[in-house]
């Protein structure tokens, strides 16, 4: 049985799913390939069926900071739906009181979102 399966996603891309004791054997020589800049992740399972994945400490910490202001944004989003589903027009708040609350700074387009406690409605 070769150690290397196809697997088609929906999106059309194929993977190639590595068994899981190949894997384990190639941790080693994928450390080196991640130190020397390849990013190419390293897909495994068994029977062919991506179980799991190896990829960079650097990959991983750009999706997890993805992942955090997604979780950030839906927080946002159900305050805001909350504020726009119960209050009146005379408890609208101001632009900048909501970024203050929220940690943000309406000034400046490269600082993230504080990561704080979200605000309660």
């Amino acid at each position: 049985m070769s150690s290397e399966t196809p697997h088609d996603r929906p999106s059309g891309e194929r993977l190639l799913v590595i068994d899981t004791a190949t894997a384990a054997h190639n941790l080693p020589r994928m450390l080196g390939r991640f130190r020397e800049g390849q990013s190419e992740p390293l897909f495994f399972g068994d029977d062919g069926k991506p179980e799991g994945v190896v990829i960079s400490f650097d990959q991983w910490e750009r999706l997890d900071a993805l992942a955090e202001e997604a979780d950030q944004t839906e927080r946002a989003r159900e305050v805001a739906r909350q504020r726009i589903a119960t209050a009146q027009p005379d408890e609208y708040v101001p632009v900048d009181e909501l970024a203050e609350e929220f940690g943000w700074d309406l000034d400046d387009d490269d600082q993230p979102p504080n990561t704080g406690t979200t605000p309660q409605p």
